[in-house]
C-alpha cells in the first residue's frame, strides 16, 4: 500500500482551475465532482504528483503553498513557462536545492524544487 499526503489548494472558480491546471501545467483530470464546473472538487495528477482543488473551500486557509519535488526543476520551468507567467528562473538554494515558484490563478504558490545541477 503507497501512503501519500494530497494537499488540497482553494479556487475561486473551478474552471479557472481546471483549465490552469490541467491545460496550462499538464496535469491530468483524477476525478472532477461539480455540477456547475464552477463549484466542487478537482483531484488532477501528474505522475507521482496528486494535488485536490476545492472551490470555494470555505472554512479552510487560503492563499496556500504546495511543494512539488521534481527530478528536474529546469525541466518543469522550461515547460511550464511556455503557457504560464513565474516570476523568476530556478535558482540554486544554500540549503541544496534548485528551485522556483509561481502562483495559480487564485493565489495559491507553486513552490517547485529539485537537485543543484552538477
Amino acid at each position: 500500500m503507497t501512503e501519500r499526503a494530497i494537499p488540497v489548494l482553494p479556487a475561486d472558480d473551478l474552471r479557472v482551475a481546471k483549465n490552469f491546471y490541467v491545460d496550462r501545467l499538464g496535469f491530468d483530470i483524477r476525478f472532477e465532482a461539480s455540477e456547475d464546473g464552477t463549484i466542487g472538487l478537482l483531484g488532477v495528477a501528474r505522475g507521482s504528483i496528486w494535488l485536490t482543488i476545492d472551490s470555494p473551500m470555505s472554512g479552510h486557509g487560503r492563499a496556500a503553498c504546495v511543494s512539488l519535488e521534481v527530478e528536474s526543476a529546469d525541466a518543469y520551468y522550461d515547460e511550464w513557462s511556455a503557457r504560464v507567467e513565474i516570476p523568476r528562473t530556478p535558482q540554486n538554494e544554500s540549503w541544496g536545492a534548485r528551485t522556483f515558484s509561481l502562483a495559480d490563478p487564485s493565489g495559491n504558490t507553486i513552490f517547485v524544487m529539485g537537485p543543484i545541477n552538477s
